[in-house]
This record gives C-alpha cells, sequence and structure tokens, in this order.
C-alpha cells in the first residue's frame, strides 16, 4: 500500500508540474500577492489631501494654517473658494475654513470657531483628520491662553504665533462637519467595494471557466465547423453573463440600501452606465484568461490570479493615497479602482457624469482595449 500511495503522489506531482502555466500559478501568484499585500495595504493615516479657505487673509489666519497643515496628517492640496465642492468633486478629503474677523475676534479676546470640513466615507480617515485638526486646536488655544495670562501678569510672553491683547482670554475651537456619511458608519464605506468586488468575481471567474468548459470537452471543435462566425460566438457567450452581472449588481446594490441603509444620492443611469463599463472590463478578463487556460482549472486560478491583485490595488481596503507611488500608477490600469470610485461618489455624495468623467472614461477606455485583446485571441483561437 506504501508503493501505491508513493506511485499516486510522484504521478500528481509529476502531473501538476509538468504543465509550466500551473507551475507560474503555484509559485509565482502567491509571492507576487504578498508583495502587493505588504505594500499596497497600508492603513496607517496619514498625508489626507486638505484644501483651504482663509476668508480672513490675516497673519493670525495664516499663522493658524500653517500650524495645522504641519501635522503629517494632512496635506494641502491648495486654495479652494467652494470648500465643499473640492469634497464632492474627490479633490480633497478634508477642508480648513477660517472665517472672516478671525485676527479682530482674537484681538478681543472672543471665542473663534474655525470650520473643519471632512469626507466622511471612509471613516478611519475621517476621524485621523477630525482628531488632528482637533487637537492642533485644543493645544492652540491653550498656549494662546497661557501667553496671555503671562502678558496680563507683566510676564514675558515666549509663544507669538497666535498673539492678541490681555483684554480677555480668547478660545480657538473647531466646528467639524462630516459629510456623506455624518454618523461614520463601516457599511457605508465598505458596501460598495464589496459589490465591485462581487461583480469581479461572478463575471471573470464564470466567463473563463464556461470557455474553458467547451475547450476541455471539445465541444468548441463542433462549434467550428458550424457556420458562426467567431465574433458572433463570443457575443453569444458573453452577453448571458453580462445580463448576470447587470442582475447580481442590482441585488448586492439593494441589500447594501435596505440592509446597511447606504444611500442613494446620486442618479440610478449613472449607476447603470457605470456597471455596464465595468462589465466591459471584467468579461473581457475572462474571456482572456480563457484563451490562456487549457482546463476548468486552470482558468479558475489564472483568474484568482488576476483578482487578488486588483481587489488590493483598487482602494477598497486601504487608500490609494497611502500606496508607494510605484502602486499608485498600477492602479490608474485597474478597473475595480475606478469602478469603487464611481459607486462611493454616486451612491454618497450624488456626483454626477461631470464629475465623475475621468472614472468613467479610464472604465470606457480599459474595457474596450481589455475587449478588443480578448476577441483578438479568441478568434486567434477558435480559428
Amino acid at each position: 500500500m506504501r508503493n501505491e500511495l508513493h506511485a499516486v503522489v510522484v504521478k500528481e506531482l509529476r502531473q501538476t508540474f509538468r504543465d509550466r502555466r500551473m507551475l507560474m500559478l503555484l509559485i509565482v501568484a502567491p509571492v507576487l500577492q504578498l508583495t502587493l499585500l505588504g505594500y499596497a495595504v497600508n492603513m496607517d493615516v496619514e498625508q489626507v489631501e486638505t484644501v483651504v479657505t482663509d476668508e480672513d487673509g490675516s497673519p493670525a489666519s495664516r499663522a493658524l494654517l500653517r500650524g495645522m497643515l504641519a501635522d503629517p496628517t494632512l496635506h494641502l492640496r491648495g486654495a479652494s473658494g467652494d470648500p465643499a465642492a473640492a469634497l464632492t468633486e474627490g479633490q480633497a478629503s478634508v477642508a480648513l475654513v477660517v472665517p472672516r474677523g478671525f485676527a479682530a475676534r482674537l484681538a478681543h479676546g472672543r471665542p473663534v470657531q474655525v470650520q473643519v470640513l471632512v469626507d466622511g466615507t471612509d471613516p478611519v480617515r475621517a476621524q485621523a483628520a477630525v482628531d488632528a485638526t482637533t487637537r492642533f486646536l485644543q493645544r492652540s488655544g491653550q498656549a494662546l491662553r497661557e501667553a496671555q495670562l503671562r502678558a496680563a501678569a507683566g510676564a514675558p510672553v515666549t509663544e507669538p504665533a497666535l498673539t492678541a491683547p490681555p483684554v480677555s482670554v480668547a478660545r480657538i475651537s473647531a466646528e467639524p462637519r462630516l459629510l456623506y456619511n455624518p454618523r461614520l458608519r463601516s457599511a457605508t464605506y465598505m458596501v460598495p467595494g464589496v459589490a465591485a468586488t462581487v461583480l469581479l468575481v461572478i463575471t471573470s471567474v464564470i466567463t473563463a471557466m464556461s470557455i474553458a468548459r467547451e475547450r476541455e470537452l471539445g465541444t468548441i471543435e463542433q462549434l467550428m465547423v458550424t457556420p458562426i462566425r467567431p465574433t458572433t460566438l463570443l457575443l453569444g457567450k458573453i452577453l448571458p453573463f453580462a445580463a448576470i452581472g447587470l442582475v447580481v449588481a442590482g441585488v448586492v446594490l439593494a441589500v447594501g440600501v435596505n440592509l446597511f441603509e447606504v444611500p442613494v444620492r446620486g442618479s440610478p443611469l449613472l449607476l447603470l452606465v457605470g456597471t455596464a463599463l465595468y462589465l466591459l472590463n471584467t468579461l473581457g478578463t475572462g474571456v482572456f484568461i480563457s484563451t490562456m487556460a487549457r482546463t476548468q482549472q486552470q482558468a479558475i486560478l489564472g483568474s484568482f490570479f488576476f483578482i487578488m491583485p486588483a481587489i488590493l490595488l483598487s482602494g477598497f481596503m486601504s487608500p490609494v493615497a497611502n500606496m508607494p507611488g510605484w502602486a499608485q500608477l498600477l492602479t490608474a490600469f485597474n478597473p475595480v479602482r475606478h469602478f469603487v470610485e464611481v459607486l462611493r461618489a454616486c451612491l454618497l455624495k450624488g456626483a454626477g457624469f461631470v464629475e465623475l468623467a475621468q472614472p468613467l472614461t479610464a472604465l470606457a477606455l480599459l474595457g474596450t482595449a481589455m475587449l478588443t485583446l480578448a476577441s483578438l485571441r479568441f478568434r486567434k483561437r477558435v480559428s
């Protein structure tokens, strides 16, 4: 029995490693995925894109903004005349607004509020931004009160950052406003990413397996002798999966809206267009993988070889801004990233076609390129 077991084990190992494609999937794929996971998934919150609106324009307001932006949590994107629009369009995640009369109120010892607008779609980054700004303003207010009290007592003032006459003790406080996800619910942030991931897995794997099964069973050769053209055959195979993908997307979003209370603030037409463009990418990927595989097993492994990096580089679990530069460059060619941006901006922010022109265009270009390449390889294999 031991010899028989040894023979079977040796046979299976030889059969597995005889195929170089299988060897690449078993050895190279885990290494690549682990490398991407280590670099792409970074939950540290740093360099949150921030715009400023200085309505006061005084030395005191400029000193305050410089101090707030010195925190590594925030990164200055620039000045903005419409901070709310900057958050809606995705130009920044935080907007700092210093009101008019800031310096005058400080000079008279009156309380001053600095408005902090925060994109709450990502609860972790939103909470970190609120904590950073609130912490700085508390320290600044305490330092200012101590400086004013020392000045009133005739002691030398050693902290001139935000000075005011010793008429009374001034106070600086933050007025945070969490937009789009005011309760900082994780489900509101995660459900759009889950929808994109589910759609990717289902459509790409099913498409790749379906065509690979035809080749494995030999029925693809039977279709070759019929008058059906390769293009017609390909369309006939992917259109049913496109319909399934649209139904699955609708079901996932319906569950997210009704079970997890994810809002739908944008246009349903925009969601439909974005989903259709996304399906061009996932179905094209499935067809391309099927042209590289000889068996259903290879098709499944090949699909997950693409799926795992696509999810890791999508910004679904870790923000793209936290990734290294080379990883951010790779995300530009990742359709999952662009679809996640479309879903989150449309569902949570109410963004329209104008605000989402860039990710929609990227989905259209990437989907057309992938489907064209897959179609050419499919016609070559069938012919």
